[in-house]
């Protein structure tokens, strides 16, 4: 790539055929996932229950069985996961094919001040995912299995059936609301990188940060303490990482502006005479 993006212009109507050849590759892409995900469905939901099937069998006093209640509920739930599995799988593919569109008509500072926080994008996208799977929803199931009762404590006793399509909707609620919860430094840090923020700024305005954290992870997550600070602690950590992160961006961008301004101030003053 160029470093001027000027060099990259293009009219209008070949701008909107190339992001619809963009779009159409990574769609395929999506097509082709979702296929090979929906042969798999069956395994890939028996992955997302094992924690619950755990719970179930250490907590004890529950039917270990998931029902449906109407008849075509559980192959909509096989796609509902073959879906979720095909997104997950095919996001690099869509923001690949979307930084192709986009870095042309960027300067090279630009895109290598960029392309980091592309690449950490997914893989703190999958790390939240890998909390909440790992350590969070064998906490939070086993909390909540324990309300369950026999007929010794009350006159009839109160036991869990979970539907597999309610089932499936909390698990993808949780690892889409811990992954998409996890991109905040990404965000912060490329907020301070052009300027909108600074890391002092974040570091005054930590103790309101603390608080719209928990009211943030009291929205996304299950009406339960255990979940509810399992996201918050994590962020409250990451908001700190982004400070951190947000003083080396303030660093980069003084060191980009003090290499830029004396050529650029020479270039005006050569080109005016």
């Amino acid at each position: 790539m160029a470093e001027n993006p000027d060099s990259h212009t293009m009219p209008l109507l070949e701008h909107l055929v190339e992001l619809r050849s963009r779009l159409l590759y990574a769609s395929l892409s999506l097509i082709v996932a979702f296929m090979a995900s929906f042969y798999f469905s069956e395994h890939i939901f028996n992955f997302l229950m094992q924690p619950l099937a755990k719970a179930m069998a250490e907590v004890g006093g529950s039917t270990n069985r998931m029902i449906y209640t109407h008849l075509a509920e559980n192959f909509f739930t096989q796609m509902k996961v073959a879906f979720f599995a095909a997104a997950f799988c095919t996001f690099p593919i869509f923001a690949n094919q979307m930084w192709m569109f986009v870095a042309p008509g960027l300067y090279k500072h630009e895109r290598s001040a960029i392309l980091p926080f592309l690449m950490a994008s997914p893989i703190l996208f999958f790390l939240g995912g890998l909390l909440v799977y790992s350590l969070i929803m064998p906490m939070a199931w086993k909390f909540l299995l324990g309300f369950q009762t026999t007929a010794t404590e009350t006159i009839l006793p109160i036991q869990l059936e979970p539907r597999v399509a309610d089932y499936l909707s909390l698990v993808t609620t949780l690892i889409f609301a811990f992954g998409i919860s996890f991109q905040m430094p990404v965000l912060l840090v490329l907020l301070a990188r052009v300027g909108i923020v600074s890391a002092a700024g974040l570091a005054e305005k930590r103790r309101y940060a603390i608080v719209a954290i928990f009211i943030f992870a009291g929205i996304v997550t299950p009406p339960d303490v255990i979940s509810q600070i399992g996201l918050a602690v994590p962020l409250m950590l990451l908001y700190e990482v982004a400070i951190i992160g947000a003083k080396f961006a303030e660093k980069q961008r003084e060191q980009a502006w003090a290499d830029e301004t004396p050529g650029g101030i020479e270039d005006t003053d050569f080109n005016q005479a």
